[in-house]
Protein backbone atom coordinates (compact mmCIF):
# COMPACT_ATOMS: atom_id res chain seq x y z
CA UNK A 1 0.00 0.00 0.00
CA UNK A 2 1.12 3.55 -0.79
CA UNK A 3 -0.19 6.93 0.40
CA UNK A 4 -0.31 9.77 -2.14
CA UNK A 5 -1.02 12.57 0.36
CA UNK A 6 0.86 13.13 3.64
CA UNK A 7 1.99 16.51 4.95
CA UNK A 8 5.54 16.94 6.25
CA UNK A 9 4.91 19.44 9.07
CA UNK A 10 8.46 20.61 9.69
CA UNK A 11 9.72 23.14 12.22
CA UNK A 12 9.57 25.73 9.42
CA UNK A 13 5.85 25.00 8.98
CA UNK A 14 5.15 25.57 12.67
CA UNK A 15 7.37 28.66 12.71
CA UNK A 16 5.25 30.15 9.91
CA UNK A 17 2.12 29.48 11.96
CA UNK A 18 3.69 30.92 15.09
CA UNK A 19 4.75 34.13 13.39
CA UNK A 20 1.13 34.68 12.37
CA UNK A 21 -0.15 34.48 15.96
CA UNK A 22 -1.30 37.74 17.59
CA UNK A 23 1.27 39.24 19.89
CA UNK A 24 4.33 37.61 18.37
CA UNK A 25 7.03 39.78 16.86
CA UNK A 26 6.77 40.55 13.14
CA UNK A 27 10.39 41.72 12.92
CA UNK A 28 12.75 40.16 10.39
CA UNK A 29 15.97 39.20 12.17
CA UNK A 30 18.80 37.60 10.25
CA UNK A 31 21.27 34.80 10.85
CA UNK A 32 21.28 33.13 14.26
CA UNK A 33 18.67 35.57 15.55
CA UNK A 34 16.30 34.51 12.78
CA UNK A 35 16.83 30.82 13.63
CA UNK A 36 16.12 31.45 17.30
CA UNK A 37 13.06 33.55 16.52
CA UNK A 38 11.74 30.84 14.22
CA UNK A 39 12.19 28.19 16.91
CA UNK A 40 10.36 30.36 19.45
CA UNK A 41 7.49 30.90 17.02
CA UNK A 42 7.31 27.17 16.29
CA UNK A 43 7.34 26.32 19.99
CA UNK A 44 4.49 28.74 20.65
CA UNK A 45 2.35 27.29 17.83
CA UNK A 46 3.06 23.72 18.98
CA UNK A 47 2.25 24.55 22.60
CA UNK A 48 -1.12 25.94 21.59
CA UNK A 49 -1.86 23.03 19.27
CA UNK A 50 -0.73 20.36 21.72
CA UNK A 51 1.17 18.50 19.00
CA UNK A 52 4.60 16.90 19.13
CA UNK A 53 7.60 18.98 18.02
CA UNK A 54 8.92 17.65 14.71
CA UNK A 55 12.58 18.20 15.53
CA UNK A 56 15.06 18.35 12.68
CA UNK A 57 13.96 17.24 9.22
CA UNK A 58 16.03 14.05 9.56
CA UNK A 59 14.24 13.20 12.81
CA UNK A 60 10.81 13.86 11.32
CA UNK A 61 11.66 11.74 8.28
CA UNK A 62 12.72 8.84 10.51
CA UNK A 63 9.57 9.15 12.61
CA UNK A 64 7.43 9.01 9.48
CA UNK A 65 9.26 5.90 8.28
CA UNK A 66 8.64 4.19 11.62
CA UNK A 67 4.97 5.17 11.40
CA UNK A 68 4.62 3.92 7.82
CA UNK A 69 6.27 0.65 8.80
CA UNK A 70 3.87 0.27 11.73
CA UNK A 71 0.87 0.79 9.43
CA UNK A 72 2.08 -1.33 6.51
CA UNK A 73 2.61 1.58 4.10
CA UNK A 74 5.40 0.98 1.59
CA UNK A 75 5.80 4.47 0.08
CA UNK A 76 4.30 7.89 0.70
CA UNK A 77 4.16 11.31 -0.87
CA UNK A 78 5.28 13.87 1.72
CA UNK A 79 4.32 17.48 1.12
CA UNK A 80 6.33 20.50 2.25
CA UNK A 81 3.41 22.54 3.51
CA UNK A 82 4.57 26.15 3.28
CA UNK A 83 6.30 27.89 0.38
CA UNK A 84 10.06 27.98 0.83
CA UNK A 85 10.22 24.72 2.79
CA UNK A 86 11.37 22.47 -0.05
CA UNK A 87 14.61 21.81 1.83
CA UNK A 88 12.84 19.82 4.54
CA UNK A 89 11.38 17.25 2.13
CA UNK A 90 14.59 17.21 0.09
CA UNK A 91 16.32 16.10 3.29
CA UNK A 92 13.64 13.46 3.85
CA UNK A 93 13.98 11.90 0.40
CA UNK A 94 17.78 11.99 0.55
CA UNK A 95 17.54 10.00 3.78
CA UNK A 96 14.87 7.55 2.58
CA UNK A 97 14.93 7.61 -1.24
CA UNK A 98 12.96 4.41 -1.75
CA UNK A 99 10.15 5.33 0.66
CA UNK A 100 9.32 8.97 -0.01
CA UNK A 101 8.16 10.91 -3.04
CA UNK A 102 8.39 14.58 -2.24
CA UNK A 103 6.01 17.40 -3.12
CA UNK A 104 6.64 21.10 -2.52
CA UNK A 105 4.47 24.21 -2.45
CA UNK A 106 4.95 26.91 -5.04
CA UNK A 107 3.41 30.39 -4.79
CA UNK A 108 2.89 31.23 -8.44
CA UNK A 109 2.47 34.94 -7.63
CA UNK A 110 6.16 35.25 -6.78
CA UNK A 111 8.18 36.68 -9.69
CA UNK A 112 10.88 33.99 -9.51
CA UNK A 113 8.54 31.07 -8.73
CA UNK A 114 9.45 29.16 -11.88
CA UNK A 115 13.17 29.60 -11.24
CA UNK A 116 12.90 28.36 -7.67
CA UNK A 117 10.74 25.42 -8.76
CA UNK A 118 13.24 24.37 -11.43
CA UNK A 119 16.07 24.54 -8.91
CA UNK A 120 14.15 22.48 -6.35
CA UNK A 121 13.45 19.75 -8.89
CA UNK A 122 16.96 19.73 -10.33
CA UNK A 123 18.87 19.76 -7.05
CA UNK A 124 16.48 18.36 -4.46
CA UNK A 125 14.99 15.28 -6.17
CA UNK A 126 11.56 16.83 -5.72
CA UNK A 127 8.91 15.29 -7.94
CA UNK A 128 5.77 17.39 -7.72
CA UNK A 129 4.87 21.09 -7.51
CA UNK A 130 1.83 21.92 -5.38
CA UNK A 131 -0.33 24.86 -6.42
CA UNK A 132 -2.91 26.44 -4.10
CA UNK A 133 -4.58 29.13 -6.20
CA UNK A 134 -7.31 29.88 -3.65
CA UNK A 135 -4.69 30.55 -0.98
CA UNK A 136 -2.37 32.68 -3.11
CA UNK A 137 -5.16 34.19 -5.20
CA UNK A 138 -4.33 33.67 -8.84
CA UNK A 139 -6.25 32.09 -11.72
CA UNK A 140 -5.01 28.84 -13.19
CA UNK A 141 -5.02 30.38 -16.67
CA UNK A 142 -2.40 32.93 -15.51
CA UNK A 143 0.82 33.03 -17.56
CA UNK A 144 2.80 32.44 -14.35
CA UNK A 145 1.11 29.06 -13.99
CA UNK A 146 1.91 28.24 -17.62
CA UNK A 147 5.60 28.92 -16.87
CA UNK A 148 5.47 26.42 -13.99
CA UNK A 149 3.93 23.80 -16.26
CA UNK A 150 6.70 24.44 -18.77
CA UNK A 151 9.23 23.78 -16.01
CA UNK A 152 7.51 20.46 -15.27
CA UNK A 153 7.26 19.49 -18.93
CA UNK A 154 10.99 20.08 -19.38
CA UNK A 155 11.72 17.64 -16.53
CA UNK A 156 10.19 14.24 -17.31
CA UNK A 157 8.71 12.56 -14.27
CA UNK A 158 7.59 15.83 -12.70
CA UNK A 159 3.91 16.18 -11.78
CA UNK A 160 1.79 19.16 -10.74
CA UNK A 161 -0.64 18.93 -7.82
CA UNK A 162 -3.45 21.49 -8.04
CA UNK A 163 -5.70 22.06 -5.05
CA UNK A 164 -9.21 22.85 -6.24
CA UNK A 165 -12.48 23.58 -4.49
CA UNK A 166 -12.89 24.06 -0.75
CA UNK A 167 -9.66 24.87 1.10
CA UNK A 168 -9.07 24.90 4.84
CA UNK A 169 -5.93 24.47 6.95
CA UNK A 170 -6.76 22.59 10.13
CA UNK A 171 -3.81 23.93 12.12
CA UNK A 172 -4.74 27.52 11.31
CA UNK A 173 -8.34 26.89 12.30
CA UNK A 174 -7.32 25.32 15.61
CA UNK A 175 -5.07 28.32 16.35
CA UNK A 176 -7.86 30.77 15.55
CA UNK A 177 -5.97 32.21 12.60
CA UNK A 178 -8.05 33.52 9.72
CA UNK A 179 -8.21 31.34 6.64
CA UNK A 180 -9.35 33.84 4.05
CA UNK A 181 -9.05 31.81 0.88
CA UNK A 182 -10.72 32.89 -2.34
CA UNK A 183 -12.32 29.70 -3.59
CA UNK A 184 -13.36 31.38 -6.82
CA UNK A 185 -9.86 30.37 -7.85
CA UNK A 186 -8.99 26.69 -8.13
CA UNK A 187 -11.81 25.59 -10.39
CA UNK A 188 -10.94 22.29 -12.12
CA UNK A 189 -12.56 23.65 -15.29
CA UNK A 190 -9.54 25.93 -15.69
CA UNK A 191 -7.25 22.91 -16.09
CA UNK A 192 -8.12 21.31 -19.48
CA UNK A 193 -6.17 23.82 -21.57
CA UNK A 194 -3.10 23.42 -19.36
CA UNK A 195 -3.48 19.63 -19.41
CA UNK A 196 -3.88 19.52 -23.19
CA UNK A 197 -0.93 21.86 -23.72
CA UNK A 198 1.32 19.70 -21.50
CA UNK A 199 0.14 16.12 -22.07
CA UNK A 200 3.29 14.60 -20.59
CA UNK A 201 2.75 16.30 -17.21
CA UNK A 202 0.61 14.33 -14.75
CA UNK A 203 -1.84 16.58 -12.88
CA UNK A 204 -3.10 15.49 -9.47
CA UNK A 205 -6.36 16.94 -8.12
CA UNK A 206 -6.67 16.07 -4.40
CA UNK A 207 -9.78 15.22 -2.38
CA UNK A 208 -11.82 14.31 -5.50
CA UNK A 209 -11.94 18.06 -6.26
CA UNK A 210 -12.90 19.08 -2.69
CA UNK A 211 -16.50 19.94 -3.44
CA UNK A 212 -16.12 20.46 -7.16
CA UNK A 213 -16.54 16.76 -7.78
CA UNK A 214 -18.64 17.11 -10.93
CA UNK A 215 -16.15 19.56 -12.43
CA UNK A 216 -13.21 17.32 -11.48
CA UNK A 217 -14.88 14.37 -13.18
CA UNK A 218 -15.45 16.44 -16.32
CA UNK A 219 -11.74 17.29 -16.43
CA UNK A 220 -10.68 13.69 -15.83
CA UNK A 221 -12.98 12.60 -18.63
CA UNK A 222 -11.44 15.14 -21.01
CA UNK A 223 -7.78 14.85 -20.01
CA UNK A 224 -5.92 11.56 -19.77
CA UNK A 225 -3.10 13.09 -17.75
CA UNK A 226 -5.32 14.13 -14.82
CA UNK A 227 -5.49 11.93 -11.72
CA UNK A 228 -7.70 12.26 -8.62
CA UNK A 229 -6.41 11.59 -5.13
CA UNK A 230 -8.91 10.24 -2.62
CA UNK A 231 -7.45 11.82 0.51
CA UNK A 232 -8.98 13.25 3.69
CA UNK A 233 -12.36 12.75 5.31
CA UNK A 234 -13.97 14.22 2.16
CA UNK A 235 -16.32 16.28 4.30
CA UNK A 236 -17.24 18.25 1.17
CA UNK A 237 -19.75 15.48 0.38
CA UNK A 238 -22.31 17.22 2.62
CA UNK A 239 -22.61 20.08 0.12
CA UNK A 240 -24.26 17.83 -2.45
CA UNK A 241 -28.04 17.49 -2.47
CA UNK A 242 -28.85 14.83 -1.65
CA UNK A 243 -25.57 14.32 0.26
CA UNK A 244 -23.18 11.81 -1.24
CA UNK A 245 -21.72 8.83 0.56
CA UNK A 246 -18.12 7.79 0.05
CA UNK A 247 -19.40 4.72 -1.76
CA UNK A 248 -21.32 7.01 -4.15
CA UNK A 249 -18.15 9.02 -4.78
CA UNK A 250 -16.03 5.97 -5.55
CA UNK A 251 -18.72 4.47 -7.76
CA UNK A 252 -19.01 7.63 -9.86
CA UNK A 253 -15.26 8.27 -9.97
CA UNK A 254 -14.60 4.73 -11.16
CA UNK A 255 -17.32 5.05 -13.79
CA UNK A 256 -15.69 8.17 -15.24
CA UNK A 257 -11.98 7.97 -14.42
CA UNK A 258 -11.60 4.22 -14.31
CA UNK A 259 -9.35 2.41 -11.83
CA UNK A 260 -6.10 3.69 -13.34
CA UNK A 261 -6.55 7.34 -12.36
CA UNK A 262 -7.48 7.20 -8.69
CA UNK A 263 -4.75 7.30 -6.03
CA UNK A 264 -5.37 6.58 -2.38
CA UNK A 265 -4.31 9.22 0.13
CA UNK A 266 -5.01 9.97 3.78
CA UNK A 267 -4.03 13.64 4.32
CA UNK A 268 -2.04 12.56 7.39
CA UNK A 269 0.01 15.36 8.88
CA UNK A 270 0.98 15.69 12.54
CA UNK A 271 2.11 13.66 15.52
CA UNK A 272 1.09 12.11 17.86
CA UNK A 273 -1.88 11.33 15.59
CA UNK A 274 0.40 9.98 12.86
CA UNK A 275 -0.96 8.01 9.93
CA UNK A 276 -4.75 8.30 9.79
CA UNK A 277 -5.78 4.66 9.65
CA UNK A 278 -9.51 5.38 9.81
CA UNK A 279 -9.35 7.14 6.43
CA UNK A 280 -7.94 3.95 4.95
CA UNK A 281 -10.58 1.85 6.67
CA UNK A 282 -13.46 4.03 5.44
CA UNK A 283 -12.19 4.03 1.86
CA UNK A 284 -11.64 0.29 1.83
CA UNK A 285 -15.13 -0.22 3.25
CA UNK A 286 -16.62 2.03 0.55
CA UNK A 287 -14.87 0.10 -2.21
CA UNK A 288 -16.02 -3.19 -0.71
CA UNK A 289 -19.57 -1.83 -0.54
CA UNK A 290 -19.65 -1.17 -4.28
CA UNK A 291 -18.07 -4.53 -5.06
CA UNK A 292 -14.73 -3.25 -6.37
CA UNK A 293 -12.48 -6.14 -7.36
CA UNK A 294 -9.10 -6.87 -5.83
CA UNK A 295 -7.39 -5.69 -9.02
CA UNK A 296 -9.15 -2.31 -8.77
CA UNK A 297 -8.23 -1.89 -5.11
CA UNK A 298 -4.62 -2.87 -5.84
CA UNK A 299 -4.36 -0.05 -8.37
CA UNK A 300 -5.98 2.57 -6.13
CA UNK A 301 -4.05 1.65 -2.97
CA UNK A 302 -0.65 1.26 -4.56
CA UNK A 303 -0.23 0.44 -8.22
CA UNK A 304 -1.20 3.81 -9.65
CA UNK A 305 1.20 5.59 -7.30
CA UNK A 306 4.06 3.30 -8.34
CA UNK A 307 3.25 3.87 -12.00
CA UNK A 308 3.16 7.66 -11.60
CA UNK A 309 6.25 7.78 -9.36
CA UNK A 310 8.43 4.77 -10.26
CA UNK A 311 11.46 4.06 -8.14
Amino acid sequence: MNDAHCHFFSTSFFAALGRALPGLSRSSPIGAEADAAGERAADEALARLGWDPPGRSEQLADRWIAELDRCGVSRAAVIASVPGDAGSVATAVARHPTRFVVFFWVDATQPDAHIGAADAIDRGRLKTMCLFPAMHRYPLHDDRVKRLFEVAAARPGTAVFVHCGLLSVGARTKLGLPGIFDIRFGNPLDLPVLAASHPSVPIVIPHFGAGLFREALMVVDLCRNVVLDTSSSNGWMKYHAPPLTLADVFRQALAVAGPDRLMFGTDSSFFPRGWVVDVFERQMAALNEIGAGEDVKAKIFGGNFDRLFPL
